[in-house]
């Protein structure tokens, strides 16, 4: 996925820009030096973005809360979405967390962690327009450029025409225009989007595709990974995860729920 489509673009601090003499390592180094290291995106809000200059989001606050159960502190660097698959295997960080919805391709690269929220690919169009699958034959979608919603569009039957734009804004504002019949995007970047434009006349519509939003590591790292995993099943099981999810989503987000 995107995944996910960018609500955001920010300036990074240098400090939290990645670099620096961090390396992906085993449980046990990590362990030891009492620290993990993190990456994100910090453009892709409510997931994960800067509220001034402190980075904020639901991942974020999530990670932390497994870095804590998990005995560590964490530390964070700041990687654009695109680069985070290459840096990790450079050695750049411990972990992503980031919004990557599980594909077969990506799990080549990387491995991922049991997930952590699930979403999907979501249609949206004028109150009179195509809301359903079916109704997008013969129509013109709009989709942010290399996505999993532009690869999920380029499968559908029937379409007129695929519009691909840099950003979810701009193919909002092409849907706004009446350029695109309708837009396919995250559904939590549809519902922010709607929720901000409540005069736009726009719906939400049918669901595309369901997306297993996780964190990612190192392939073959399984200490680290049954480690995250065993984080994030704690602060699911205190009610840590489900307050996360209310704060920011005022649902349960969750694969579960």
């Amino acid at each position: 996925m995107r995944f996910l489509a960018r609500l955001l673009s920010v300036v990074v601090p240098l400090s939290l820009m990645i670099g620096g003499p961090s390396q992906a390592r085993e449980w046990e180094a990590i362990k030891t030096s009492g620290t993990i290291v993190a990456a994100t995106e910090g453009g892709f809000q409510p997931f994960n973005y800067y509220d001034g200059p402190k980075l904020t989001g639901f991942e974020v606050e999530l990670a932390e809360a497994i870095a804590k159960k998990l005995g560590l502190k964490l530390e964070w660097r700041v990687v654009p979405f695109d680069a985070q698959l290459a840096a990790l295997k450079q050695d750049r960080f411990d972990f992503a967390i980031a919004s990557h919805g599980y594909t077969e391709e990506r799990a080549k690269s990387v491995d991922f962690a049991h997930p952590h929220y699930c979403t999907g690919g979501q249609i949206a169009a004028y109150k009179d327009g195509p809301l359903t699958v079916s109704a997008l034959t013969g129509k013109t979608v709009g989709v942010q450029l290399a996505t999993t919603y532009a690869d999920a569009a380029k499968k559908l039957k029937g379409l007129k025409n695929i519009k691909t734009y840099k950003g979810d804004p701009e193919a909002f504002s092409a849907l706004r225009a009446k350029k695109v019949d309708a837009w396919i995007s995250d559904k939590f970047t549809v519902k922010a989007t709607l929720d901000k434009n409540p005069d736009a006349g726009i719906s939400a519509g049918e669901m595309v595709f369901v997306e297993r939003v996780s964190m990612i590591l190192r392939k073959n790292n399984k200490t680290l990974e049954d480690k995250l995993n065993q984080g994030l099943a704690e602060v699911m099981k205190d009610g840590t995860y489900k307050a996360l999810s209310e704060k920011y989503f005022k649902e349960d987000i969750s694969c579960r729920s």
